[in-house]
């Protein structure tokens, strides 16, 4: 199973499908054919190497806290009233 990851656009290498994205202080190349050219400091949804889609501000918050709660189930850590607040909220409509 694959995992998308947002990463934020930092650099284009040359005039090419290739950018530098970043996530966490850690750099890496990215082929961003499926997206197309997007300016610096757009965040995008990554996964084996490629942009998959543009991640806008409100989607990204969402993934970020599903990471969030991914990270502290796997550290024996998950508290179920710090995540998913969006769910909570629908369930209650």
């Amino acid at each position: 199973m694959c995992l998308s990851i947002p990463k934020q656009v930092v650099a284009w290498e040359g005039e090419g499908d290739f950018a530098w994205v970043e996530r966490d202080g850690q750099r890496e190349r990215i082929n961003m054919m499926l997206v197309g050219p997007q300016p610096v400091g757009t965040w995008v949804l990554t996964s084996l190497g490629l942009a998959k889609e543009v991640v806008e501000e409100d989607a990204r918050a969402l993934i970020e806290d599903a990471l969030s709660a991914l990270a502290a189930s796997l550290d024996d850590n998950y508290d179920p009233s710090q995540h998913f607040r969006d769910l909570d909220s629908i369930a209650h409509d």
